[in-house]
C-alpha cells in the first residue's frame, strides 16, 4: 500500500462540513468519489481537521491509502476533472507510512474574515462575515493578545465539544485591518470545537465598543462557555495551514 498526501482547497458555501454525512452534500464524499475514479477502487480519506458546514479550506491536509499507482501529477489532475467547481487540489504526494494528516499535525492557522462596512456584499455574502457596526481593530488587537498562551478555552469551546481537555496553546492571535475587512489571524497547536468562532465574537463585541478590552480574559477565567460571547457565523472562517515536521516536507498552501 501507498500512501499518498494531498493538499486540499474548497469553498464550503455549500457543503454540509468536511464529514461524510447521509443525505447531504460534504466535502469528504466528493472528495473520496473523485479519488476512487481515479485509483479505479474505493478510496477513504483522513483529513487533518474536520471543518463545519460554511467553513472554508485553503491550506487543508489529507492522506489516503491505495494500492493504485499514479504520478502526483495524475492523482491532481485527475481528481480535480472529476470533482466539483467548488473543490480542488492543489498538491500530491507519497509521503512516509508513518504520516498522518491529523496526528502528525503541530499546528493549524486559522483566518477570521470580517467585511465593515454600511452595505452589504452580494461578492462577499459566502466568504466574510458582515457587520454595519464600525470596529475598532485596536482594540480588539489588544484583547487578542490577552488570550495568547497556554490556557483552559472552556468558555471558548462549543458545549458539545468532545475533546478530552480543553487546554489549548495559541502561539499567535493578530488583527488587522484591510480596507474594509477586518482580519483576525490565529495559529495554535490545535483548536476546540468553535474555538475560532467564539473567539471572533468576543473580539467583535469588543471591537463594537459592547464589552472592555479585558472582557476577552474575563471570559476566559470563567471556564464556562455559558459565559462566552456569541459564536460569529461559519462563513467568515478559513482553515489556512496545517504545520508538519519538516521530515514530511508537506508544501506550503497557496496564498488566499
Amino acid at each position: 500500500m501507498l500512501r499518498i498526501a494531498l493538499g486540499v482547497e474548497y469553498d464550503g458555501a455549500h457543503f454540509h462540513g468536511w464529514q461524510i454525512q447521509p443525505g447531504v452534500r460534504t466535502v469528504q464524499e466528493e472528495l473520496e468519489k473523485a479519488l476512487s475514479r481515479v485509483a479505479d477502487r474505493p478510496v477513504r480519506v483522513q483529513c487533518a481537521g474536520r471543518t463545519d458546514t460554511g467553513v472554508h479550506g485553503v491550506g487543508q491536509v489529507a492522506h489516503f491509502d491505495t494500492e493504485a499507482r499514479r504520478s502526483p501529477r495524475s492523482w491532481v489532475l485527475g481528481a480535480n476533472a472529476n470533482l466539483p467547481f467548488d473543490i480542488n487540489l492543489t498538491w500530491a504526494q507519497p509521503v512516509d507510512g508513518s504520516f498522518h494528516a491529523r496526528f502528525s499535525a503541530t499546528s493549524r492557522d486559522y483566518r477570521y474574515i470580517i467585511l465593515n462596512r454600511m452595505t452589504r456584499s452580494s461578492l462577499w455574502r459566502n466568504h466574510a462575515v458582515w457587520t454595519h457596526r464600525p470596529l475598532d481593530e485596536d482594540r480588539m488587537r489588544q484583547a487578542a493578545q490577552l488570550l495568547v498562551g497556554t490556557h483552559d478555552f472552556s468558555s471558548y469551546r462549543a458545549l458539545g465539544c468532545q475533546a478530552k481537555s480543553p487546554v489549548r496553546t495559541i502561539t499567535r492571535l493578530d488583527v488587522s485591518r484591510q480596507g474594509d475587512r477586518v482580519i483576525i489571524d490565529v495559529s495554535a497547536n490545535a483548536f476546540l470545537h468553535h474555538m475560532v468562532r467564539n473567539i471572533a465574537g468576543v473580539l467583535m463585541a469588543i471591537g463594537r465598543g459592547d464589552e472592555p478590552v479585558t472582557w476577552s480574559r474575563e471570559v476566559l477565567e470563567r471556564r464556562d462557555r455559558t459565559q462566552g460571547g456569541v459564536t460569529a457565523p461559519p462563513e467568515g472562517l478559513y482553515l489556512m495551514r496545517v504545520g508538519y515536521p519538516d521530515q514530511f516536507r508537506i508544501p506550503e498552501p497557496p496564498p488566499l
